[in-house]
């Protein structure tokens, strides 16, 4: 059998490591990889566009044989990219990405199935954070739900991870089931390493991507109101907080006498979780799941 052709379009390069967003990209792409008939043959040929720059913490798609490319945004490039590739399939990792895309997709491979992986509602998590900072209800009517609306319109399919997402498209915004498809996380069945007994854990910890702000804000709330009352509390406790990407006013937190401390990028985050007592997650906006 000929394998039929799968052309994921990232916004960026997958960090599963990083992000729940890149895990997240990286399993949907694991599950497609490791769809093969009895036979052990693929049924799929699996390639990865991005025009971002890649880092140091980007997966190894070549581990996986699935062929990278680097494109450009609004270059004629990838007219011809996408001419000579002929996907019949196309992902795109979130909606900003098929709004840059999607129409040079359409105009050069019209039957092409096109699908947009949401990620999260990113015009539920701008809302729920214009109201928190405007301390104003929550106004899902925006610039931000045209776009994204109109880009789950313009596609195929959309995947979407939470269940209170998918009701939301289908009883508030009439948008088709038949174009939906609830995925949350995909999880590893495999049998999980041993977690230390409660009595060998201590301490609190909180994990999350710095760039995004609902983390950002996260533990700002964290430090400002919640861990002052707990340490009243519990004047020995102290609070570990992971996360990629901690910049140099992440770092100004660090503060040990309080029992606050910066730790940075968790290598491995379920080991590291592993080692505490309380997971922490003060989220007071975001949409999706929490990674």
């Amino acid at each position: 059998m000929i394998p039929e052709t799968i052309l994921f379009i990232g916004h960026l390069w997958p960090e599963p490591a990083s992000s729940a967003a890149g895990y997240r990209t990286l399993a949907l792409i694991n599950a497609i990889v490791n769809d093969k008939t009895e036979q052990g043959d693929n049924y799929w040929q699996l390639h990865f566009a991005c025009a971002a720059d890649k880092t140091r913490f980007c997966a190894d798609l070549n581990e996986s044989a699935i062929i990278s490319h680097q494109i450009t945004l609004n270059d004629s490039s990838f007219d011809d990219f996408i001419k000579d590739l002929k996907p019949d399939f196309v992902f795109y990792d979130r909606f900003i990405s098929e709004e840059q895309f999607a129409p040079r997709v359409h105009e050069h491979c019209p039957d092409a199935v096109n699908i947009l992986d949401t990620q999260d509602l990113h015009f539920l998590r701008r809302a729920r954070q214009k109201a928190l900072t405007g301390k104003q209800a929550i106004d899902l009517y925006s610039d931000d739900t045209i776009r994204e609306i109109a880009a789950i319109l313009r596609c195929d399919l959309s995947l979407i991870i939470s269940n209170y997402e998918l009701l939301l498209l289908i009883e508030q915004f009439k948008i088709s089931p038949d174009i939906l498809h609830y995925c949350p996380f995909m999880l590893n069945t495999e049998p999980q390493r041993t977690s230390k007994s409660y009595e060998a854990r201590k301490h609190f910890v909180m994990i999350g991507n710095f760039l995004h702000p609902p983390n950002w804000d996260a533990v700002l709330w964290c430090y400002r109101s919640l861990w002052p009352e707990i340490r009243q509390q519990l004047p020995d406790a102290q609070i570990h907080i992971y996360g990629a990407y901690p910049s140099a006013k992440v770092y100004q937190l660090h503060q040990p006498e309080k029992g606050f401390y910066i730790k940075g990028r968790a290598q491995d985050a379920i080991d590291t979780l592993g080692h505490y007592r309380v997971n922490m997650a003060a989220l007071r906006f975001g949409a999706g799941i929490k990674g």
